[in-house]
Parts: C-alpha cells; sequence; structure tokens
C-alpha cells in the first residue's frame, strides 16, 4: 500500500509562514514529479508549484518569490515553504506525485496519487 500523507497546515497571520509536508510510504520504486496544488472555495484546483526528479521547479506566478517547492528522495517527501502569506493563500492544498512501484500484478509503473488535503488559512 503506497500512500502520501500531509501535514503542516494550519492558522497563520497574514505576512506569516508555513511549511506543509507530504511524505510518501510504501513500496516505492522511484517518485518523478512532486506538486502542490490548492482549490479555493467554489474553484476547480490549481497548480501551485511542481518540482521533477531533477530538482527544477515551475510556480503558479501569484506564489513566485513566496513560496518554494523542495524534496528529500531519500524521504520520499515533498515541501511546501511557504512565506509571506496573504489572506488569498487561503485554500485547502492538496499533494500530488508520480509514484513509481509494482502493482498487485507485478506491474512496474507510475502511479499518480494525491494527499487527503491539509487547510492553510491566512487571517488575523
Amino acid at each position: 500500500q503506497v500512500r502520501l500523507v500531509e501535514s503542516g497546515g494550519g492558522l497563520v497571520q497574514p505576512g506569516g509562514s508555513l511549511r506543509l509536508s507530504c511524505a510518501a510510504s510504501g513500496s516505492i520504486v522511484s517518485i518523478n514529479d512532486m506538486a502542490w496544488y490548492r482549490q479555493f472555495p467554489g474553484r476547480e484546483r490549481e497548480l501551485v508549484a511542481v518540482i521533477g526528479g531533477s530538482g527544477s521547479a515551475n510556480y503558479e506566478d501569484s506564489v513566485k518569490g513566496r513560496f518554494t517547492i523542495s524534496r528529500d528522495n531519500a524521504k520520499n517527501t515533498v515541501f511546501l515553504q511557504m512565506n509571506s502569506l496573504k489572506p488569498e493563500d487561503t485554500a485547502l492544498y492538496y499533494c500530488n506525485a508520480d509514484v513509481v512501484y509494482y502493482s498487485d500484478y507485478d506491474v512496474l509503473r507510475p502511479f499518480e496519487l494525491w494527499g487527503q488535503g491539509t487547510l492553510v488559512t491566512v487571517s488575523s
């Protein structure tokens, strides 16, 4: 059983910082892209940041210079460091990853997995 488990969400004041973590557990061979999405009330889930296996990262424009995505391959974990948080960053944040492992039928391939979501609230 391979899963993504998120942590780090909570309430923070405007201008504050928060770090989200997402760890993949199970019999994992490797992980390709890892990403963070967020969903605002009444809107579709949107990409925030993505990091490839090589470490190259891309960001949604509104978070550039404020958020940093990183990964620890030894721990199969992706992080999202969020600085200078704004009320408009308030959303449900979801981890996403392409995790390579063997299926129940011994087929090796990437599986797209999602975390359960963690709520980030930026408010004074």
